[in-house]
Parts: C-alpha cells; sequence; structure tokens
C-alpha cells in the first residue's frame, strides 16, 4: 500500500545448520538472499517445497541466527552473522503467525488472545477494547469462553491471528496460516486478514506454497529458487483493491501473473 522508505531490508543472508555429529558441513539453506519490504505493503514469497522459506522467516522473527548477512528494521540493524543474542519478535515489533495455531489448551479463546498482553503489563483498558474490535472484526464475539478443542479450524486461526494483531506490532510474519483449512474456511480467513489489513495498517510478510494465494493477497509476489534459496523474480500485483478473492482468478491480468510465476518456480 505504501512506496516509501522499506519497513524491513534483509541483505546478503546466507544459512546453513550446525553439522551432526560424524558428519560434514550441511549445505546451505539460504544463500545471497536479499529483499526489501515497504511500510504498509503486503508482500508474499512464493518457492519450491522444502526452498527455506519458513527458515527465513524464523530469522527475521529472531527465533534462528544466520551465518552470513544482515536485517535491518527500520533502518536499524538488528541481526548480523555470529552477533549477540537473538531477540525472538525484537522488543514486540515483530509479530509471527507460524503453520500451527499454538494455542494454550488449557485456556479459553480470550485468555489465548490476550496473553501477550498481559505478559507485557499492557492489558488495560485500551488493549481489551482492541481485543474486543478484533473479536468482533473477525465473528469471534460470542465465543470468548470456548476452549480450543471447541473451536474449528477456522476460528482456531482466527484465535491465532487476534493473538498477534493485539499487541500490535507494525510488522506480521505469516508462515502459510491457511493451509491446513478446507477451501472455503480458508477464502474466508484471506477476507479476514485483508480486512484486519486494511483497517490496522501493517506490514505483512506471507509465505505460501500456492501461487493463486500469493497473488490474490499481495501487492507484491517473490519467488524463491530452490534450496540455497535466494530471490530469483519480482512480480507487482496490480490488481485493483479490495479484491474479491471469491473471483480473483477471473480478474484481469490474474491468469498472466499465475502464469508467469509458475514459470519461474519450475
Amino acid at each position: 500500500m505504501s512506496s516509501g522508505c522499506p519497513m524491513l531490508e534483509v541483505k546478503g543472508l546466507a544459512k546453513r545448520f550446525a553439522p551432526r555429529s560424524g558428519q560434514g558441513l550441511p549445505p546451505w539453506v539460504l544463500a545471497d538472499l536479499s529483499f526489501h519490504v515497504a511500510e504498509e505493503e503486503f508482500l508474499t514469497l512464493v518457492g519450491p517445497s522444502g526452498a527455506g522459506k519458513s527458515t527465513l522467516l524464523n530469522i527475521i522473527a529472531q527465533v534462528d541466527g544466520v551465518n552470513q548477512g544482515e536485517i535491518y528494521f527500520r533502518g536499524k540493524l538488528i541481526e548480523t552473522a555470529n552477533g549477540a543474542a537473538l531477540k525472538p519478535g525484537w522488543n514486540c515489533q515483530i509479530g509471527y503467525v507460524t503453520q500451527d495455531d499454538n494455542l494454550l489448551p488449557w485456556r479459553t479463546l480470550y485468555e489465548n488472545v490476550t496473553l501477550p498482553l498481559k505478559l507485557q503489563g499492557r492489558f488495560d483498558a485500551a488493549g481489551k477494547e482492541r481485543v474486543n474490535e478484533l473479536l468482533r472484526a473477525t465473528n469471534l464475539m460470542g465465543f470468548e469462553r470456548y476452549y480450543p478443542h471447541e473451536m474449528s479450524g477456522g476460528m482456531r486461526k482466527r484465535a491465532a491471528l487476534i493473538r498477534t494483531l493485539a499487541y500490535d506490532p507494525p510488522i506480521i510474519l505469516m508462515d502459510e496460516p491457511f493451509g491446513a483449512v478446507d477451501a472455503q474456511t480458508r477464502t474466508q480467513l484471506q477476507q479476514d486478514l485483508l480486512r484486519l489489513w486494511y483497517r490496522g495498517g501493517k506490514t505483512i510478510v506471507f509465505v505460501t506454497h500456492d501461487i493463486g494465494e500469493a497473488i490474490a493477497l499481495g501487492d507484491r509476489v517473490l519467488v524463491l529458487s530452490k534450496s540455497p534459496a535466494k530471490v530469483i523474480a519480482a512480480h507487482k500485483v496490480d490488481i485493483k483493491r479490495p479484491r474479491d478473492l471469491g473471483n480473483v482468478y477471473r480478474l484481469d491480468g490474474f491468469g498472466e501473473m499465475f502464469e508467469a510465476v509458475r514459470r519461474d518456480i519450475q
């Protein structure tokens, strides 16, 4: 949405995991991987299976380190090779929605989504109102006392998203968050996500293996090579917003972009 200075810059990342006992050095997972993300941009990443997409998000989120390269958040260096101890979430500035919802089974929906705010000491009147707004926006109001086992897959995914949005990080990483639900629920979750993105002015980096999803949601689609991953193509999505996700496949330009991304991946 915004074309200002980059919020996030990834420069020359290279990563391989530590060798196992009795084995030589493992292959590189990432090599010379660079890209940037603008303020309020919705960036989608696609690539072959095993290309290191999840590893990349783990590194940006400060869950894992790198062998080479740097990451800048609003111009400030947050990651260097062999640097200081990692700071997961970078002081609550980087949210992360993983493939699993990771809801705590012994806590209700409301307790799950408010937990980050409570841990940060920010569960005040403004925090409560923000949570309530998110519950209303995702049609979860009225289910606050449900436990995870009482919720559908789609409800759990919405709860996981709300839990991250509740503490208001400026950038959110998402690792195939809708991959495990049926097609109808997935479309609804995509619409919920875009509606929340429009309202909140967030920057999103969204990893998916689904080319159609990448185009339907993104402002730009980056294509990663097979491992060791690097960016091999970038496609600007010119489909106007707001988008009817139920019919996005029929819109002008969608088919041509789908084929171009598919060729890049192959």
